[in-house]
């Protein structure tokens, strides 16, 4: 069986980093092949930003996973372990903040709402929304049509 990731971008763990439990379920389903394959195990927008923000190696992130099968908290314990020391509070306010207002293209909004059957008024423009209208539109075609 293959899941849509179901955690929003805008969870955070007890460390506050908003998209790091999403990350996380991404690639842990990835390294188990079972995550659908319209989403990828780490992607270039907010898992790219995620890992840019933290100073964390995608290849280090992908091994740890693979290879420990963590929890999430876990896998918060090890990003305190090895890049506690580049935790900046400044980096991680300006992580949140930006997937918060990050704005898709005007094609991918049209696209997301669209296959969701939602007209586009221009309301919701947040990628972190959009992404969650995206996941549930998926889920539902998925498992419950």
């Amino acid at each position: 069986m293959k899941f849509v990731p179901l955690i929003p971008s805008t969870a955070c763990g007890p460390l506050g980093v908003k998209h790091l439990p999403r990350l996380w379920l991404k690639v842990s389903l990835h390294t188990q092949d079972k995550l659908r394959k319209d989403y990828n195990g780490i992607g270039s927008g907010f898992d790219r930003m995620t890992l840019e923000a933290l100073d964390i190696e995608q290849e280090a992130f992908e091994n740890y996973i693979t290879q420990e099968r963590p929890t999430y908290i876990e896998l918060e314990a090890w990003v305190n372990t090895h890049y506690g020391n580049k935790l900046d509070p400044r980096k991680i306010a300006a992580l949140n903040r930006m997937i918060e207002t990050y704005q898709h293209s005007a094609e991918t909004r049209a696209q997301i709402l669209d296959e969701a059957g939602i007209a586009d008024d221009q309301s919701l423009m947040t990628a972190s929304m959009l992404n969650n209208i995206d996941d549930w539109s998926n889920f539902h075609k998925a498992f419950l049509e």
